[in-house]
């Protein structure tokens, strides 16, 4: 679309925040005429409020059920659940919706970047830091954008001019971007999340799924995930747009797979009927483990789609360093090791952070967001040295434990003051031996007791480094 395309549309703005603000700046400065509608009216959305009207753009608090009189358009934040009372009236006035990734689609200039893109419910930041390291490597202008790192809104419309760029992608913004064409996509995995915003599993895979929309050179898949393949298939993509499957056992061919510690590429090699191509070894992946593997292939996947060198893939996994909190060694005290995966906020992900260590003394529990942990716990029952349960949801994971590994000690912490992290770390140290681990993958979320899984991964940090001072 075109300035003049903007110039006087009425276009509402659904939400304050990392999304919205942006949004509405963006097209206030195309010319649309702008109202921004917010649920909350708190302090924080006051002052927000106060520096959009100073810049000439409406804003309605405390309502965001009502459409504004003459709306041609919604742009809303991706956490907007799609029953919200606004959807519903915008569906009877025939008013589009989008997210402000279909935006930034929509606004791209002639001869755009390209952009690779990734979802999945675990490892989507990771995939598209380590993709955004392995492009790097190979000399391209990129960064990784989307929900990690630099808006979409500005990667398109900024001064810096890129040659691709690596795009994570949630599922709540997919839903909001019907037109979004990726030129090569990856969903790394489907594991039930986010069921209270989709309203069922289908719903949910179904916008993961859109992902591989229009697609021209490479979707890719996880061949340990069959729930992936199937929406590839289900696809509707360019022609001579290929599946590419990734797995950490021998590759097939149109695969990326390991042997003997390497990784190597039977996909975009001349002939993947009798040829496999190095890339990197598995040393070369930090940290790694079997989950953060698969998400390396998925990057090499998604950079070889795009052309880019063997030596590059192996280059850039080498210089890639891991965000805090997920799978982080923070010390060793006593001959046990203490890591901090506070980024594993459900099931799914604590079940790959589980399989990566053994023995374990595990601390895991906070707010369940409807999961369940019969399966988890059954499956990593043998790696369980001990268990220590903090947070609101403790329970739930006391009574799985119950049933799937009744001989395994468990300490239930009931407390939720500031200390109960630090109690939480030396109930661990009193459970661990020499050559164990203590891994903090809660499979649940942290904010009742944290403001986020940050915090709750500092505090334990923090209590692990006063433990190693007192014992050195």
């Amino acid at each position: 679309m075109t300035t003049r395309d903007w110039q006087g549309k009425r276009v509402t703005v659904a939400g304050l925040g990392v999304s919205g603000i942006p949004a509405a700046r963006v097209l206030h400065g195309l010319g649309a005429i702008v109202t921004v509608v917010n649920d909350g009216d708190d302090e924080r959305a006051k002052a927000q409020a106060a520096e959009l009207e100073a810049a000439g753009i409406t804003v309605r608090l405390g309502d965001g059920a009502t459409l504004p009189a003459g709306t041609e358009l919604i742009v809303t934040a991706p956490g907007w659940k799609p029953d919200k009372p606004l959807f519903a009236a915008a569906a009877a006035a025939g008013v589009e919706i989008w997210g402000d990734v279909e935006l930034a689609w929509r606004l791209r200039g002639p001869g755009a970047a390209p952009w690779l893109a990734v979802t999945g419910t675990n490892g989507k930041t990771t995939t598209v830091r380590m993709l955004a390291s392995i492009l790097e490597a190979a000399g391209l202008r990129t960064a990784a954008v989307g929900n990690i790192g630099v808006s979409l809104l500005d990667a398109v419309l900024g001064d810096e001019t890129y040659d691709v760029l690596a795009v994570e992608l949630s599922s709540y913004q997919l839903h909001w971007a019907p037109s979004l064409r990726a030129h090569s996509a990856v969903v790394l995995n489907l594991a039930p999340d986010h069921l209270d915003w989709h309203g069922s599993m289908e719903a949910y895979a179904a916008d993961k799924g859109r992902i591989y929309e229009g697609n021209t050179v490479a979707c890719v898949y996880n061949v340990a995930d069959p729930a992936t393949e199937d929406l590839v298939r289900e696809a509707d993509v360019e022609e001579g747009c290929r599946a590419i499957g990734f797995t950490l056992g021998t590759p097939g061919p149109s695969q990326l797979g390991v042997v003997d510690g390497i990784l190597v590429d039977r996909a975009f090699v001349e002939n993947r009927q009798k040829q496999a191509q190095e890339l990197a070894e598995v040393s070369d992946v930090d940290p790694p483990a079997p989950h953060n593997i698969a998400n390396a292939l998925a990057a090499a996947a998604l950079a070889r789609a795009y052309g880019v060198e063997p030596a590059a893939v192996r280059d850039g996994l080498r210089a890639f360093r891991p965000d805090a909190h997920r799978i982080e060694y923070v010390d060793e005290v006593d001959g046990v090791a203490y890591v901090d995966d506070s980024k594993a906020t459900n099931t799914h992900a604590t079940e790959a952070s589980l399989a990566s260590y053994d023995p374990i003394v595990w601390i895991a529990g906070g707010l369940a967001k409807g999961a369940t942990f019969d399966d988890l716990v059954e499956k990593s029952a043998k790696r369980l040295r001990g268990v220590v349960l903090i947070g609101a949801d403790r329970a739930l994971i006391a009574e799985a434990l119950t049933r799937h590994a009744p001989e395994v000690p468990v300490v239930d912490l009931d407390r939720t003051d500031t200390g109960a992290m630090s109690a939480a770390v030396r109930e661990a140290a009193r459970l661990a031996r020499p050559g164990d681990t203590v891994l903090l993958a809660p499979a649940c979320a942290s904010m009742d007791m944290f403001v986020n899984y940050n915090k709750r991964g500092e505090a334990f940090a923090d209590a692990v480094r006063a433990l190693a001072a007192e014992r050195a």
